[in-house]
């Protein structure tokens, strides 16, 4: 098992960036590749690329990001790569229907940003889990509804 317990830097930081180019035409840079929600926590564990289990244990000021590098020796790397994020875009037909879906998203703590008049949904788990908690909403067809991936 490898203990994370900081960052060290981006892999685009010069510093890092050579020796980390060198690491990759020896193979020796394995990829730990997390959804985007997993970035927000301190503590968890995984399993990187190469199949090293990875515990994390992050103090409150680090923070996990795209190209975080978590391990870099002689021996190897490990860099920190973000899965796509796949979004629930959510589309009321009427105000009052915006409204009632405002508010369960917000009684479901779910994290949303907006596109126009849609709602977009950041997707932690199917989507037909989001939508079978909208129950009426999504069956009376007063929101409508698509997934979408990236940047949504």
């Amino acid at each position: 098992m490898i203990l994370i317990e900081s960052v060290l830097g981006s892999r685009l930081d010069p510093a890092l960036a050579d020796r980390l180019h060198h690491l990759e035409h020896h193979g020796r840079v394995d990829v730990l590749t997390l959804p985007p929600g997993e970035l927000a926590r301190r503590r968890f564990r995984a399993t990187s690329a190469g199949g090293k289990d990875v515990a994390v244990a992050l103090s409150r000021d680090a923070a996990l990001y795209d190209g975080a590098v978590l391990r870099l020796d002689d021996d190897g790397a490990l860099v920190v790569r973000v899965d796509t994020q796949h979004w629930l875009r959510l589309q009321p037909r009427s105000i009052a229907d915006a409204l009632e879906l405002g508010h369960h998203a917000g009684n479901l703590h779910w994290r949303v940003r907006f596109g126009g008049e849609a709602m977009l949904v950041a997707l932690e788990a199917p989507a037909d889990d989001y939508l079978e908690r909208l129950g009426s909403l999504v069956t009376e067809r007063r929101v409508s509804a698509s997934v979408l991936e990236g940047g949504g």
